[in-house]
C-alpha cells in the first residue's frame, strides 16, 4: 500500500511540475513573453495602419485677396 501511495505522489508531482498553475517560474516567463508579443503586435499594427491610411489634405478654395501676395480687381 505504501508503494502505491508513493507512486501516486510521484505521478502527482510530475503532473504538477508540468501544470501551468503550479509552476510560477515557467508561468511568469510565459506571461512576460506573451505581454511583449501583444505589445509588439499592437505597435506594429498601429504603424501599419498609419502608413496605409495617411491624411490627405483637401483642396481648399482661398480668396485671392487673402493670399500672401493679394490680387485685387
Amino acid at each position: 500500500m505504501a508503494s502505491i501511495n508513493q507512486e501516486y505522489q510521484q505521478e502527482l508531482k510530475k503532473v504538477q511540475d508540468k501544470d501551468f498553475t503550479h509552476n510560477w517560474v515557467s508561468s511568469s516567463g510565459f506571461l512576460f513573453y506573451l505581454q511583449m508579443f501583444c505589445i509588439l503586435a499592437f505597435v506594429l499594427g498601429g504603424c501599419y495602419k498609419l502608413s496605409t491610411k495617411r491624411f490627405e489634405k483637401p483642396e481648399v478654395v482661398v480668396q485671392e485677396s487673402t493670399l500672401y501676395t493679394p490680387k485685387y480687381k
